[in-house]
């Protein structure tokens, strides 16, 4: 039963109306192996979920988003949460939302957050966005103008993916 709940581990939530959608998610192929090889990885993946992004955001009719540093590093802090304790949740450490944590971080705005897990590469992980309703109305959300990324690998290898958008 557990395997078959994490297979159904992608969700969305979209501010204020709190709507969460999820999709079923792919099981992750080996991740790198030390936490340098990680962090790289991390960060290549991380821009390659923005370039994504802003690809559907234009073909839609959106501005593209920028990445803003605070909606970044509150996206890393969840994720890396979601990594450690093996929780996958819009609810944080300590009962946090992306609210909370975006505004800890520094940003008065948040609009929307998605979350994912188990995705081997960014591309599968926004195609898997843009089939959901909800992920996809973050994602198209014009009123976004900014969003942090952040992946974080759980001792497994699994990745956990958060994206914060704000206004």
């Amino acid at each position: 039963m557990r395997s078959l709940l994490r297979r159904f581990a992608l969700a969305a939530l979209i501010a204020p109306a709190a709507v969460g959608v999820s999709m079923v998610a792919s099981p992750a192929e080996a991740a790198p192996a030390t936490a340098q090889a990680q962090s790289v990885q991390a960060q290549t993946v991380q821009a390659d979920v923005v370039r994504l992004t802003n690809a559907r955001r234009t073909a839609g009719g959106c501005s593209a988003v920028t990445v803003n540093a605070q909606l970044t590093a509150a996206a890393v802090g969840h994720s890396t949460w979601m990594a450690r304790t093996g929780t996958f949740s819009h609810t944080g450490s300590a009962g946090s939302t992306f609210v909370v944590r975006a505004k800890a971080a520094g940003f008065a705005r948040p609009s929307s957050e998605n979350i994912a897990w188990g995705y081997r590469s960014a591309t599968d992980l926004v195609n898997a966005w843009m089939k959901s309703p909800g992920h996809r109305a973050n994602i198209l959300n014009c009123k976004s103008r900014t969003v942090g990324v952040g992946v974080a690998y759980a001792a497994n290898g699994a990745p956990y993916y958060t994206q914060v958008f704000g206004y």
